[in-house]
């Protein structure tokens, strides 16, 4: 069997919401996420791909923006080689979707039934198996199915589904599942962590995760698959599209000024990208985080400040002093005693920070929250 080469993307989400950026960066996420799509296409033309398997979620719901439509169409047209879709529990298709409004060019196959079925494609010596997600969720898909071997033909499974979690709603696959199939490689999404080059029996398959993230829960670097096949030998490389990160740093202020922290551990290129910087350690007041923001804003394209500093051990120690200091501690202090709970004492604790600061002039505008 000839060697070929698959480009394998899934779970782009286009048209998210970007519900904690400003509407105008959120449009402006929305803009970039289209962008993906001709960077996957010139992917597939520098590395001379085969063929292009994503494996759903390309869109983040059933209807999307004119734009995505638009672009969606444009990038793809552009394709060096085949390219299939298979639908996943976000963009179901039904008669209503996107898929079904878009003419899409004739190199591009949108699986459409809730059943595998499969293209050839005599170019790639490959048959391309797939189904559609038809609703929010799936039952098993590929449970008791085996396909057909042909001799110098590749089995290529691309498909929505979620792998060794037998109760999931959304298309569950059992190792046991792919090793049955009869399938060389088998192109998955689903999960926004890509897993790397799995094997059961003699079916190579992966996830490859998101291409780009999309809140703190995606943080780092995100990749596409180059999935090279030679006869029964495989193998995986990942690239990277994204134009932006997200990243969640937690950074210890105690004894430390945190402007000066902050712009001294972060890398020189952060432009681009969206942080989540969570303040720690010891701190007789709460950090100025409105001070902190909008002197840092320059530095990314997006930034959340969080603070989680407490008080030090030594906060009381004036308490009852004949100082104003001294009488304002003491009544916070026997009503510290004496709350009820450590949110009482949390609440506390603030009004302290916050009389404290008055006390020296200083201006005190952050909500210390510990939630």
């Amino acid at each position: 069997m000839r060697t070929i080469k698959i480009i394998h993307s899934a779970d782009f989400h286009l048209d998210s919401p970007f519900e904690g950026l400003s509407a105008a960066k959120a449009a402006v996420r929305r803009s970039e996420q289209r962008d993906l799509l001709s960077a996957l296409v010139e992917l597939a033309s520098a590395e001379e791909a085969d063929l292009m398997l994503l494996s759903g979620d390309l869109l983040d719901g059933g209807t999307s923006y004119r734009e995505t439509g638009d672009e969606l169409v444009s990038a793809l047209q552009n394709s060096p080689c085949p390219v299939f879709i298979s639908p996943g529990n976000h963009d179901f298709y039904s008669e209503r979707s996107p898929y079904a409004k878009l003419k899409l060019p004739d190199h591009v196959r949108v699986f459409t039934k809730n059943a595998l079925r499969f293209y050839s494609v005599p170019g790639a010596d490959a048959r391309v198996y797939g189904a559609a997600f038809t609703d929010r969720s799936c039952a098993p898909l590929l449970k008791s199915f085996h396909a057909e071997r042909k001799a110098g033909i590749y089995n290529l499974l691309c498909m929505h589904g979620e792998v060794g979690v037998p109760g999931s709603q959304y298309n569950p696959i059992s190792a046991e599942d792919l090793a049955a199939s009869g399938m060389d490689y088998a192109a998955l999404g689903h999960v926004h962590k890509a897993c790397g080059l799995l094997k059961s029996g003699n079916t190579w398959y992966s996830w490859p995760g998101c291409p780009e993230g999309r809140g703190f829960d995606e943080t780092g670097e995100k990749t596409v698959n180059i999935v090279t096949l030679e006869g029964s030998k495989a193998s995986l490389e990942t690239r990277s599209i994204a134009k932006r990160r997200y990243y969640s740093v937690s950074m210890d202020v105690t004894g430390k000024d945190p402007l000066l922290l902050i712009h001294t551990s972060l890398p020189d290129d952060s432009a681009d990208d969206i942080y989540r910087i969570t303040l720690t350690g010891t701190s007789e007041r709460s950090p100025d985080l409105r001070r902190l923001q909008q002197n840092l804003d320059g530095m990314f394209f997006s930034l959340q400040l969080l603070d989680r500093t407490i008080p030090p051990a030594d906060l009381w120690e004036c308490a009852g002093n004949d100082t104003l200091r001294g009488i304002f501690l003491a009544k916070l202090k026997a009503r510290y005693d004496a709350a009820e709970d450590d949110a009482a004492k949390l609440r506390i604790e603030q009004a302290v920070r916050w009389g404290l600061a008055a006390l020296d002039n200083a201006e005190e505008v952050a909500v210390h929250d510990h939630s």
